[in-house]
């Protein structure tokens, strides 16, 4: 014999109910088989809602209790030929018009006990399987319907009544071997007390009535029928990419159900794991898919963790004192309060200190929790060696869950590494024994970033995704698009990255998308966004709480930076191209780099100083390795390098720097590069990550600009340096008659730094620097004669473009 229990989404409408004679049909072709009905799909809220107004004196009760007696109406016209529906329509009235008497009773006294809301609540599934059964007889298929209530015998806990298992067992044993039907319908969720009277196994209770009556016919297997191919390894409506479970253990499959997983409600699957009965999770609008397979030894699949699931409002209650220390019976006493109170406890935690104790409960109960336990206390409390108990709200529960974990070392750090990388507080662990179960409490507002974050961790083998947001779209910004682009399929293969595009923002525009911008039309999606405001956009990224995040600056805004603090300290990482925030007080410099550390985020900003060329990197490498920097020389403005190359005194000064401006190589405002400023702050820079405490006030700068060429704006900083071409070819000249180039040139030793114009000689290393280069030479404990040299092009939206790209997929490590 086979179980077979279908849940509301399975009998939502009478399209689905007839894939659900379909289902039954194929199965009693082989099989005797019990089938248990939930009510049609969202009648079980309705009626609560109802109820709920005929307490109140609502009126409005009359005209929704009539809306779900045409939807019951309706779906007996669907199912069955005209000729057969007389009956059924009479059963469907009779059931109403007892509903009706029943409800009018509960608005008259204004009063809905759980006696009553059960008795309401019970009329869902005796509708949904009488329809059923009379549809199946329409179709050929003879079967038998039978009321639950007179099989299952529970205590008179209305609401949530305990089931007398014994006694139930013998009535359903007695009940099947005096019957021969082939099919028999029963409605799952209901039952009845010694007296007689109605009571509910609570929300999804049919799946305990199918499990009931599976242990007690000792059935082949019990088949739960629902809208989804069987257990994921999370919940699909928060993990796009959660798996299928092709084979669980009872084990698992208890704490999942325990700790949220929807598909199975959690005493299910006591009965059929005392029996030793099989369960199989199906999808009724998928038959030929394989599901989820329930047992008492799993097949491993070569997974360490089976799910994760989470449990949303829930409430931390902690109670903590010094006289808790050393003396016996506490925390008897403190469940003892909840216990009296009724409240469950989901989680526990104690420290070894003994100085707190905490306790996880339903949201809902925990003011009643407080009011209980504080009472408990309050002896203890007036003496001041307790403190009153600290309720914290708007929390959930996570938990990783999975037999293979058991002395599998490394889950716990993975877990918790993973989520302290995100941003993720955790506010209580708890772990049993047993080492099936890891649980976390951690704000509501996390369970999104953190699933998904554990889920990539433990189940993606394709990808991990970071989340890119990109402030500036000016050439630079604009190439780094192209190149994620051009890049996306082979981060995927090589690298297992999925980078996408969440946000993007020019100066007057933004546009945001959670599932990835398409970078091959992003410019008609910001065209289409709204306007720009930087904090508006920077709370985006934080509200979003996307893991794996990440804020690229491609500007050259002081505002833009001003943002870093707040992002890093959401654990949001930063790639900054923008030089501004490095550059400033060195105190804000340090304060960046620590928060960074502190909240687990990246800060880098390696195109601050090379364009893409890896000079912090290599510095950094250097340091790491116990190297000790001990002079910096430097070439580090392209666009410098570029206009001295070029300038030979033929054409002007003011148009070479023009030319440069042109193609890209400048600052947005030149003179920051043409003054030596972008240098100073390029040279203090690699100075700060060297480990010297700089200001840019504190770098010489030896400027070879007239003073007239750096006072009013851009237009008249071109007339300027016109005006004073001939200044500009005696340096020339008199380089040339030294058989010397001109460079301007970065200097750092013994903790001073300065940059100028310089006269190179032939035999210098900078000598042969040609175009936009840059050049920058280490000399270390271990680089002493011959300096370690990178050299390569300081200049570029290409290349600049893939130095933050690189950032990028640095920080997504």
């Amino acid at each position: 014999m086979r179980v077979l229990k279908f849940g509301g989404s399975s009998v939502g409408h009478a399209e689905s109910i007839k894939k659900v004679i379909e289902i039954i049909c194929e199965s009693g072709k082989k099989n005797k088989i019990v089938v248990i009905v939930s009510a049609l799909g969202g009648i079980t809220d309705q009626l609560i809602d109802i109820g709920c107004l005929a307490e109140s004196g609502d009126e409005n009760y009359k005209s929704l209790l009539q809306k779900l007696e045409e939807r019951h109406l309706e779906t007996v016209q669907q199912l069955l030929p005209p000729a057969g529906q007389s009956s059924a329509l009479s059963m469907v009235k009779k059931y109403f018009n007892e509903l009706e008497d029943t409800l009018n009773g509960v608005y008259q006294l204004s009063e809905l006990s759980k006696r009553i809301q059960d008795r309401i609540l019970a009329f869902g599934e005796l509708l949904s399987s009488r329809i059923l059964s009379a549809a199946l007889h329409a179709t050929g298929i003879n079967n038998e319907w039978k009321d639950s209530r007179e099989l299952i015998q529970t205590d008179s806990a209305y609401g949530h009544a305990q089931v007398k298992m014994k006694i139930t067992r013998q009535v359903i044993e007695v009940y099947f071997s005096s019957t021969d039907s082939n099919v028999y319908i029963l409605p799952g969720f209901i039952a009845r007390d010694e007296n007689g009277i109605t009571t509910t196994l609570g929300r999804g209770g049919s799946d305990y009535t199918a499990s009931i009556l599976a242990a007690s016919l000792n059935a082949e297997i019990l088949e739960i029928w629902t809208d989804v191919n069987g257990i994921m390894t999370a919940d699909p409506r928060l993990v796009p990419h959660a798996k299928q479970i092709p084979s669980i253990s009872y084990a698992e499959a208890m704490e999942l159900s325990h700790f949220g997983a929807k598909v199975l409600y959690p005493p299910t699957i006591h009965p059929v794991r005392n029996s030793n009965i099989p369960l199989l999770i199906k999808n009724t609008f998928d038959p030929g898919a394989d599901g989820t397979r329930v047992e008492a030894i799993s097949n491993s699949n070569g997974s360490i963790i089976r799910g994760i699931s989470s449990i949303n409002k829930v409430a931390l209650l902690s109670l903590e004192g010094s006289g808790m220390v050393g003396i016996p019976g506490f925390s008897k006493r403190f469940f003892e309060s909840l216990a009296n109170e009724q409240i469950n406890v989901i989680l526990i935690t104690q420290g070894s200190s003994e100085h707190s104790i905490c306790a996880g409960v339903e949201q809902s109960l925990a003011a009643k929790a407080k009011i209980s336990i504080d009472k408990a206390f309050d002896r203890e409390i007036d003496m001041k060696i307790i403190d009153p108990l600290i309720v914290e709200e708007n929390l959930s529960i996570i938990a990783l869950v999975g037999d293979n974990m058991k002395s599998h070392p490394g889950i716990s750090g993975r877990m918790f590494g993973a989520l302290g990388r995100n941003g993720v507080n955790v506010r209580a662990i708890a772990q049993g024994a047993s080492e099936r179960n890891i649980s976390a409490v951690i704000s509501s507002a996390d369970v999104k970033k953190a699933i998904n974050t554990l889920h990539e961790q433990f189940f993606e083998t394709t990808y991990k995704q970071v989340n890119l947001f990109l402030v500036g779209l000016g050439n630079v910004g604009q190439k780094l698009i192209t190149q994620i682009k051009v890049q996306q399929e082979y981060l995927r293969k090589h690298l297992r990255l999925q980078v996408n595009v969440i946000g993007i923002a020019n100066s007057r525009l933004m546009h945001f998308d959670e599932n990835g911008i398409d970078l091959g039309s992003w410019q008609e999606s910001l065209n289409n966004g709204s306007p720009m405001n930087l904090e508006a956009f920077s709370d985006e990224i934080v509200s979003r709480n996307l893991r794996n995040s990440i804020f690229a600056d491609v500007t050259a805004s002081p505002v833009v930076a001003l943002v870093y603090q707040d992002l890093l300290q959401k654990s949001i990482s930063v790639v900054a191209c923008n030089k501004i925030a490095c550059s400033s007080k060195f105190e804000n410099y340090k304060q960046l780099k620590e928060t960074a550390t502190d909240y687990n985020a990246s800060f880098l900003f390696e195109t601050n100083v090379g364009a893409g060329l890896p000079v912090i990197d290599t510095l950094n490498n250097l340091l790491r390795s116990g190297d000790q920097v001990n002079q910096i020389e430097a070439v580090l403005s392209g666009t410098l390098n570029y206009v001295f190359n070029h300038y030979d005194g033929t054409v002007k000064f003011a148009d070479i720097v023009k030319q440069a401006q042109d193609e890209g190589y400048t600052e947005p405002d030149p003179r920051l590069d043409l003054g030596g400023t972008d240098v100073m702050r390029k040279i203090m820079i690699l100075a700060r990550e060297a480990g010297y405490k700089m200001d840019l006030e504190e770098v010489d700068n030896h400027s070879f600009m007239p003073e007239a060429c750096m006072q009013g704006d851009i237009p008249s900083f071109y007339q300027q340096m016109e005006l004073h071409e001939d200044h500009f070819k005696q340096l020339y000249n008199e380089a040339e008659k030294e058989g010397a180039k001109l460079k301007f040139v970065a200097r750092f030793q013994n903790g001073k730094a300065s940059v100028g114009l310089k006269k190179i000689p032939p035999a210098h290393d900078f000598y042969h620097l040609y175009g936009k280069d840059n050049v920058v030479l280490f000399y270390t404990n271990r680089y002493t004669e011959q300096p370690l040299v990178i050299k390569g092009a300081g200049a570029g939206a290409d290349v600049t473009a893939a130095g933050v790209f690189a950032d990028i997929i640095r920080a997504s490590a």
